[in-house]
């Protein structure tokens, strides 16, 4: 996760509640900033219930425009600005992918059962199976991770990254490890490889820092572009 993708924990909020609008209630979005406040806030679906101020989720979302992930609109004869949320783009990620996302960014870790219920009434997910489907991919684009299970627990949890880190109490599940080899079936020793060029591992990682960095150019430029074509009424081809 690219460290300008990075969100804080009322952002995550913020952005899970358009998300959720989006997809439970779209003849309500996008939101005007006293609707994402009384979704921000919301006493259901939430875990921690906040009690936010409306200059805070304000903050946040300024801080999402910036960042790519929320845009603002003025509906025609509207004196209210709306905000919409562009994480599709930005993530590269459809509906099911956006709805698991964002239940995790407004309920935190959560359990493949609880997740598939909770996402699915924002997008069906018909089985733990098509749900492990949706997970893959998120978890292969490092949005997700997998985490070991709670205390007294034998289910395995999942987890959003877009906000960082995962707490240490958190941590992500670790692979069995493998056994030493004992002298019996170690293998025979064989003479030192020769130590890497330093200035070939430096030019490597100096080339993929700036494809990485050419890769968040091309999406933030798509993600302007969109925005424009979707003020103007028109769409994007591809």
């Amino acid at each position: 996760m690219l460290p300008d993708l990075q969100l804080d924990p009322i952002e995550a909020r913020v952005l899970g509640v358009l998300i959720e609008k989006e997809l439970t209630t779209p003849e309500q979005y996008p939101l005007t900033l006293n609707a994402a406040t009384n979704g921000s806030n919301q006493k259901n679906n939430r875990d921690p219930v906040l009690d936010l101020a409306e200059h805070e989720v304000e903050a946040s979302l300024r801080k999402m425009i910036v960042k790519g992930f929320v845009g603002s609109v003025h509906p025609v004869g509207s004196r209210v600005e709306k905000f919409r949320q562009n994480t599709g783009t930005v993530l590269s990620i459809e509906k099911p992918r956006m709805a698991v996302l964002a239940e995790l960014l407004l309920r935190g870790p959560q359990q493949p059962g609880e997740l598939r219920g909770r996402a699915s009434r924002m997008a069906p997910i018909e089985s733990l199976a098509a749900l492990a489907e949706v997970l893959r991919p998120l978890i292969e684009a490092e949005l997700v991770v997998r985490l070991d299970p709670a205390p007294g627990s034998r289910a395995e949890r999942y987890a959003q990254t877009l906000t960082g880190a995962v707490p240490a109490t958190l941590a992500p599940a670790r692979a069995p490890s493998t056994p030493a080899a004992t002298p019996a079936d170690a293998a025979p020793r064989t003479a030192a490889a020769p130590a890497p060029d330093p200035d070939i591992e430096g030019r490597a990682q100096t080339l993929a820092k700036r494809v990485e960095e050419l890769e968040f150019t091309v999406t933030r430029l798509r993600r302007q572009l969109d925005n424009l074509a979707w003020r103007l009424g028109e769409k994007l081809e591809g």
